[in-house]
C-alpha cells in the first residue's frame, strides 16, 4: 500500500531543491536502479537478489510459477504436474517454445537446469539454497514429458521448481557462470556493461502475450537518496528498494511487506564465537527496539528466527532475545573465567547495499557488541567478495566472523531455509549436528502436521539451544516508481521485478 505520510524527510531532495519532472510520453523503455552492482548475470545464481530482479522471469522461466498475489502455483514452462509414486513427479512441458536463439525448449534442458545447479564447481546459489542434501534422477518419455525422481522424496518439488529458472543445455562452457544468457522468457538479454548498466529487450518471438515494456536498462546506484532522487527528476522509472527516510512522496513511494529476513549468521566454528555462551551474549547485546522507525521500517517485526510467521512450521513459542547488556557482560566474564579468549578478534562480515541503512546498522551492532567486552570490528564488501565468507567453502582463517544476511522464504516452506542455512552440508551452514540433519531430512519428506511439528522443533533447536544466528527483523520494503508507470510492488520484489507485469498510463 501507499505509504500514508513521510517518515523522514530526503535531505537530497531538500538539499538540491529538487522538484518532479517526470517524464510523460509515448516511450515504452523504462530504467530500473538496483542498490548493488550486478557482477554475475548467470541464472543458477538468481536466488540471489541482486541478480534475480534481472534475470527470474524475463530472461530465463520457471517451469512453475509461484503466485504472490493469490498464493499458490500456476503454469510457466510446465502446464501440468502430478506425482507417480512417492519419490517420483511427472512434469507436461509447453510445447512450441523456443530459446532466444532459436533452438527448441525441451525435457533435457530441464534435466540440465537441475544437474547445473547441483554442480558443485559452481557453487550455483538457487542450487545451494533450494536443492541442498537432495539426489535427482530423470525420465524423459518425449521431448515435452520429465519424469523427476528425488532422493529423499520431496513432496514440495513443484515448488522447487518455482524457484530455479530453466537454462538451455546448450550453455556452454559447462563449468563457468553463462556471460550472455540464453532464455526462453519475454526478454533478451541485450548488452552488458560490467559495472555500469544492463539492458534487456523485448523478444518478438515470446510464446507468450507481448509485453507493453520494449526495453529495460538497469543501473546501478548504492546511495538510496541518489537513486530516490532519479525517479524524481524522471532520469529513472523504477527504484525496487529505498531507505525509509527516502519514501517521502505518497504518489511515487510504496510500502509492502516483505519476505525477508535479517540476521547475522555466528560462526560456530571458532573461538570465541564456538562458545555458547559468547552467541548468547551476541543476542542480549542488541536493542532491537531502538532500531525500529530509525534505522528500520516502525512496520518491521522483530525475528525470533529466519522464516516469517505465515510460513509453515514457525515456531511461536521461540521467544524476542530481550535487551539485557549487563547479563551479556556477565556471559562473557563467565566465558573468559573458562579460559575461551574472548579478546579474540570478531569481524562483522557486511555487505554494500544489501538493504537500506545496511551500512549504519552493522555499525550501531559492532558498537553494542564492543559495549558487552567483545573485541568487534567491521569489514564492509561488495557481494562479490563477501559472497566468499557467505557462501561455502568459506574464506580459510578468517578468524571469527559474524556476516550480514538477508533470507527470503517468499514460497512459504522452511525447505527453502532449514538445509540451507543449518545443515552440515548446507551451503550457508557454519553448523555442525547430526540431530539437526536428521530434523531437517525427516522434515522434508514429511508433510501435514508432522511436517509442521518437525520445523518448530528444528527452529526450537537452532535458535535457542544452539544459538546459529543473531536475528533481527522481518523486514518491510519500500518502492520508488514513476507515476507514467501501473504497477505496484508485491512480495516478490524481493526476489524479482517481471517486467511483463509493468503497465503504461
Amino acid at each position: 500500500m501507499k505509504t500514508k505520510a513521510a517518515i523522514l524527510v530526503s535531505g537530497t531532495i531538500l538539499a538540491t531543491g529538487l522538484s518532479p519532472a517526470f517524464a510523460q510520453s509515448d516511450d515504452r523503455n523504462v530504467t530500473v536502479v538496483l542498490s548493488e552492482t550486478v557482477s554475475v548475470v548467470e541464472p543458477c545464481m538468481a536466488a540471489r537478489q541482486d541478480v534475480g530482479r534481472v534475470m527470474s522471469e524475463n530472461v530465463n522461466e520457471m517451469m512453475i510459477e509461484f503466485d504472490y498475489v493469490n498464493g499458490g502455483l500456476k503454469p510457466r514452462l510446465a502446464t501440468e504436474w502430478s506425482q507417480v509414486d512417492e519419490d517420483t513427479w511427472e512434469f507436461k512441458l509447453r510445447e512450441g517454445v523456443t530459446w532466444h536463439d532459436g533452438s527448441p525448449f525441451t525435457a533435457r534442458d530441464v534435466q540440465f537446469s537441475i544437474e547445473r545447479n547441483k554442480n558443485a564447481d559452481l557453487s550455483c546459489e538457487t542450487g545451494g539454497k533450494y536443492f541442498g542434501g537432495m539426489e535427482f534422477s530423470f525420465e524423459m518419455p518425449d521431448d515435452t514429458t520429465i519424469r523427476i525422481t528425488t532422493t529423499p522424496p520431496q513432496p514440495i518439488l513443484p515448488l522447487l521448481m518455482s524457484v530455479m529458472p530453466v537454462q538451455s543445455a546448450a550453455t556452454t562452457p559447462a563449468a563457468e557462470f553463462d556471460r550472455a544468457p540464453n532464455g526462453t522468457g519475454p526478454y533478451v538479454f541485450s548488452d552488458w556493461q560490467t559495472g555500469q548498466s544492463i539492458t534487456l529487450a523485448r523478444n518478438p518471438d515470446y510464446w507468450g502475450d507481448q509485453p507493453q515494456v520494449e526495453k529495460a536498462t538497469y543501473l546501478f546506484r548504492s546511495d538510496s537518496a541518489v537513486a530516490a532522487a532519479m525517479v524524481q527528476t524522471g532520469e529513472a522509472d523504477i527504484v525496487p528498494s529505498i531507505a525509509l527516510q527516502d519514501a517521502t512522496n505518497p504518489e511515487t513511494d510504496f510500502s509492502y511487506p516483505n519476505s525477508e529476513t535479517t540476521s547475522l549468521r555466528i560462526d560456530t566454528r571458532t573461538e570465541p564465537t564456538n562458545d555458547r555462551r559468547i552467541r548468547e551474549a551476541l543476542n542480549l547485546a542488541v536493542d532491537r527496539e531502538a532500531m525500529v522507525g530509525t534505522l528500520f521500517p516502525a512496520d518491521a517485526q522483530i525475528a525470533t528466527h529466519l522464516v516469517v510467521p505465515t510460513t509453515i512450521g514457525y515456531n511461536p513459542d521461540i521467544p524476542a532475545w530481550p535487551y539485557d547488556p549487563d547479563r551479556a557482560r556477565e556471559l562473557v566474564a563467565e566465558a573468559k573465567a573458562d579460559g575461551v579468549n574472548v579478546d579474540a578478534p570478531i569481524r562483522i562480515i557486511g555487505r554494500n547495499g544489501m538493504y537500506p541503512n545496511g551500512t549504519e546498522t552493522m555499525e550501531a551492532m559492532m558498537a553494542m557488541f564492543q559495549d558487552v567486552g567483545l573485541n568487534v570490528t567491521l569489514d564492509m564488501y561488495d557481494v562479490s567478495v563477501w559472497n566468499n565468507y557467505f557462501v561455502s567453502p568459506f574464506v580459510a582463517d578468517a578468524g571469527a566472523t559474524l556476516t550480514q544476511s538477508q533470507h527470503d522464504n517468499a514460497t512459504g516452506d522452511p525447505v527453502f531455509t532449514a538445509h540451507v542455512k543449518y545443515a552440515s552440508g548446507g551451503a550457508h551452514s557454519m553448523v555442525r549436528d547430526e540431530t539437526v540433519d536428521d530434523l531437517i531430512a525427516r522434515a522434508s519428506a514429511a508433510t501435514g502436521d508432522e511436517r509442521t511439528a518437525l520445523w518448530q522443533e528444528l527452529f526450537a533447536k537452532v535458535g535457542t539451544e544452539i544459538i546459529a544466528d543473531v536475528p533481527m527483523f522481518h523486514m518491510v520494503g519500500f518502492t520508488r516508481v514513476s507515476p507514467r508507470l501501473d504497477f505496484k510492488p508485491t512480495i516478490a520484489a524481493n526476489s524479482e521485478l517481471q517486467l511483463q507485469q509493468i503497465r503504461f498510463k
